[in-house]
């Protein structure tokens, strides 16, 4: 790191170390009042985290915590009001009097309502750091599984290419990511991404997450968040699941292609709507499809999520989270365009139709939330995940061995131990407001029977290519720290360290070998905030972030380039352009330093040099009535190796030109649906560009009707039934008796027209 480096990493560090120490002599002086309340669902009783809470006359502002509390303090005695506002909930209007010496407490129930973007204020500062996307976005859109949510994330495509079961390939900023490598994904802090897997660097696989328990979606793009480490390079995500649930759902869905699910959710407790009483749900999914390939998918999966949350007080609150999963599929991979063309098979056919797999995963957290006086928080979080996980592929047919095949098998056992704590403090210094955040992050995966093997028809087992044991720790530690230096102008910021240890025993070496290594990395972050007025925000960022190499990679090399960085930045403005039109702009670069890629279909290293991804967005959000929304996201990315010669410096699959959008009809009871497109352009398939992964216009749309009691709803993918590969690698591979191997284009093919439809109970 050069000096800039440090001088902006030291900043927040010297402010949260002596801010509060200075703020609590000053506060010994203070004389006047202060004002705390609770902000909460009016159908569950649970706290809203991140409502915003306007104080007037005077504009002060906050945001709730994760308890749905908030505080202001130093305020003269008098009479004020509170103004309440969270999206999906009307805005609440509540008076207050506040007296010196004395606290003032105030609890506030929103009720639900319609989203008004006319309401919508740009502010530089509090509240989250991430951009979040509600349930009421989630629930009009067409989707199989949580992995389908990811697409709501503005400039996030998805495929899938191994019969539905295996985690969807994804496609962000420039990034052909392949399963997570540089999108960190949690779902209510509990990672997804899966270090050192059979199948590769960061996979992470969503489908034991039920769509309809995802309550919220927070992300972030670019490496400006201190809180999130390990690859969040282009971005994380977070999703999160509700504290209780405001009613019970029966849900009932069956469509073509042979496609089942029943789903179940409860509430346990029957105090949904009592504030602070303690809040139990269940809630368990099956679903069953063949899918609409020709031979059949089989693909079976079964889901079971739960979570008690007891309130010992109103300032504290312990819940338990559990969930058991268990999914078994058939698949027809990628397979060769000339096979196709060749009249060989059709385009849902396969060459080898004995590709599948099986995955489990249980998980189970206690998470333990305080707030240990009106500006203070604090929060621990234990978790615990066992998982495994097989799979058998064939990318290259007879390339290999020309007599049984070049099937493969990927394998591993798991156990997952973490520990997430972090303690946050709102206080002012010298007049301004400033939030104070440190945070603890501890992980350790343990990997047994770490396997390539070489198989054949899932039966026998020819040879096996590697066999280890993996283990691997992540300690990191962050601080963070927002400054408000005037009502206009905020900043943000952070700085990061963390500490990874690797261990590889190598079980077919003839003696025992275990290779380790260790090393660190200091990832600091900036950001800063103007609001030229109630309507027009602009911000810049700059930062650092990294993703973590296999641990496979990290000890053949001997340590080199151990945790690859990446630098970024970005500006930009959000514009409410109109009452209700808001614009987002932005434009980002992305530095990724040389990494060594561990290719585990193959058992081997790849080195890969930098790379440049830089980019431009456009994001529109428009209310055309208060039930009617348009929105549409135009990203255009520019991807190179800095190392390549010019003609030969294209990154492979990595998207270029992407947009999504569509009209979507919302209200609490009658008709809701959406029409949506996606597109994706073609985009190189090598690094010289001679061979294209084709592009392509895809329409989804969704219909349906709901009261307080049912709902019904129809949704289709692919409404115009349009031929398109999901999923497009370069790959080189020999048929049976073919007399050379062929380099070309292999596909798995995209949806056809799908027509599925759903009907729910509500109790």
């Amino acid at each position: 790191m050069n000096h800039r480096g440090y001088i902006v990493a030291c900043f927040p560090f010297w402010l949260f170390a002596l801010g509060p120490f200075i703020q609590v002599r000053a506060a010994g002086l203070l004389h006047n009042g202060t004002l705390k309340g609770m902000v909460m669902d009016a159908r569950t009783g649970t706290g809203l985290v991140s409502a915003l809470v306007v104080l007037e006359p005077g504009g002060q502002a906050a945001y709730t915590d994760e308890l749905g509390m908030f505080a202001f303090q130093d305020l003269m005695a008098g009479r004020y009001t509170l103004v309440v506002s969270y999206l999906g909930f009307e805005t609440a209007r509540v008076e207050v009097r506040v007296r010196d010496h004395e606290t003032t407490a105030v609890k506030i129930p929103l009720a639900p309502g319609g989203i008004r973007l006319e309401e919508i204020e740009i502010r530089a500062f509090g509240g989250s750091r991430m951009d979040k996307i509600s349930a009421l976005d989630i629930r009009t859109r067409p989707l199989n599984s949580s992995q389908d949510i990811l697409r709501v994330v503005p400039g996030l495509f998805t495929a899938q290419h191994a019969g539905g079961g295996k985690a969807e390939q994804l496609f962000f900023r420039g990034f052909d990511m392949d399963h997570g490598t540089d999108l960190r994904i949690a779902v209510d802090g509990l990672p997804v991404n899966m270090v050192s897997h059979a199948h590769g660097q960061g996979y992470a696989d969503l489908h034991w997450l039920i769509p309809e328990l995802v309550s919220e979606v927070a992300f972030a793009k670019g490496p400006y968040d201190a809180r999130a480490g390990n690859f969040a390079t282009a971005g994380s995500v977070n999703f999160h699941t509700p504290v209780a649930l405001d009613r019970n759902v029966i849900k009932l869905e069956a469509g073509q292609f042979d496609t089942w699910r029943a789903l179940v959710a409860l509430d346990l407790t029957g105090a949904r709507d009592k504030v602070n009483a303690p809040k139990a749900w269940v809630a368990s999914e099956f679903s069953f499809t063949n899918g609409f390939f020709e031979h059949p998918q089989n693909f079976t999966r079964f889901n079971l999520m739960g979570r008690y949350t007891t309130f010992t007080s109103e300032d504290q609150s312990l819940s338990v989270f559990f969930s058991t999963f268990r999914s078994r599929w058939d698949a027809s991979g990628q397979i060769p365009q000339r096979a196709v063309e060749r009249g060989i098979i059709s385009r849902f056919g396969a060459i080898d139709a004995t590709e599948g797999g099986e995955t489990g995963r249980t998980n189970i957290s206690l998470t333990f939330s305080k707030n240990i006086d009106a500006t203070t928080f604090l929060k621990n979080r234990l978790y615990l995940v066992r998982y495994d996980f097989e799979l058998f592929s064939n990318f290259t047919f007879f390339l290999v061995d020309s007599i049984n095949g070049d099937q493969i098998r990927q394998r591993e056992n798991r156990t997952l131990l973490g520990y997430e704590g972090s303690w946050h403090k709102e206080y002012r210094l010298g007049g301004l407001p400033l939030e104070s955040e440190a945070g603890l992050q501890l992980r350790y995966d343990d990997v047994r029977g770490l396997e390539l093997s070489h198989t054949v028809h899932r039966r026998q087992t020819l040879w096996t290519n590697a066999l280890g044991n993996v283990s691997e720790a992540n300690a990191g530690f962050y601080l963070d720290q927002q400054v408000r230096f005037s009502p206009h102008l905020s900043l943000d910021a952070g700085l990061r360290y963390d500490h990874l240890y690797f261990s590889y025993e190598d079980l077919l070496a003839p003696a025992f070998t275990r290779q380790t290594v260790a090393s660190g990395v200091f990832s600091p972050k900036l950001s800063l905030f103007y609001d030229a007025g109630p309507h027009l925000r602009l911000f810049a960022r700059v930062g650092t972030g990294f993703h973590s190499n296999d641990t496979r990679v990290v000890t053949a090399r001997e340590g080199e380039e151990v945790l690859p960085r990446a630098r970024g930045e970005e500006a930009g403005l959000l514009w409410k352009a109109f009452p209700s039109v808001l614009v987002g702009l932005t434009a980002w670069r992305l530095d990724l330093e040389q990494e060594f890629v561990y290719v585990g279909d193959e058992a081997v290293v790849e080195p890969s040099g930098r790379t440049r991804r830089q980019g431009l967005e456009c994001s529109l959000r428009w209310q055309m009535a208060p039930w009617l929304f348009a929105d549409a996201d135009i990203n255009y990315t520019l991807a190179s190796a800095r190392d390549a010669a010019e003609g030969a410096n294209y990154i492979p699959l990595a998207p270029g030109f992407t947009s999504s959008g569509g009209l979507t009809a919302k209200q609490s009871e009658g008709f809701f649906g959406s029409l949506r497109y996606r597109y994706m352009a073609d985009r190189p398939a090598n690094e010289d560009y001679s061979i294209t992964a084709e592009g392509y216009f895809i329409v989804d749309a969704l219909v349906g009707w709901r009261n307080a009691r049912i709902e019904g709803a129809l949704q289709v993918q692919n409404l115009l039934d349009t031929p398109y590969n999901e999923a497009q690698f370069e790959t080189t591979s020999r048929l049976k008796n073919e007399p050379a191997p062929v380099t070309e284009l292999h596909f798995t093919p995209g949806s056809p027209f799908f027509l599925k439809g759903s009907l729910a109970f509500f109790f």
